[in-house]
């Protein structure tokens, strides 16, 4: 009986699929099963769209750890991140309550942040209103 090996391996890209984390499922965790769970879903040829945003330190973490797998995963090339925040001119009482909000839920929810593969996402090109996702065929 011949063992096959358990493990991550990308293998030949053959199709991906769009994830979307609500920021309720990872409110609870810490720093570490975070970026677990969300190098997981990349790893798992998924483009994830995160409701709200990384604390900075998380993103440097998430970077870093990225950086550490690439040469140790078969056919990981790293990842491509990218955040998109709500409108900056919105009013003094929209501020307000999303401030509070935000407080109250732990996460910057006015923010999107897209998370893919580099094997899958070519480049993600941001301006204040929209992110455009560019993939590799």
């Amino acid at each position: 009986m011949i063992k096959k090996k358990r493990g991550r391996n990308l293998g030949k890209i053959k199709g991906f699929a769009i994830q979307f984390l609500p920021y309720s499922e990872i409110r609870n965790l810490d720093d570490n099963q975070r970026i677990r769970r969300i190098l997981g879903i990349v790893l798992g040829n998924n483009i994830l769209i995160l409701q709200g945003k990384l604390e900075p330190e998380e993103e440097t973490r998430l970077i870093e750890d990225t950086m550490a797998m690439i040469g140790h995963v078969r056919n990981f090339k790293g990842i491509e991140l990218a955040v998109i925040s709500g409108n900056k001119k919105e009013g003094f009482l929209r501020k307000m309550k999303m401030g509070l909000a935000n407080a109250l839920s732990g996460g910057d929810l006015g923010a999107i942040t897209i998370i893919g593969p580099a094997t899958i996402v070519k480049e993600m090109k941001r301006n204040p209103k929209r992110i455009e996702l560019l993939l590799n065929r």
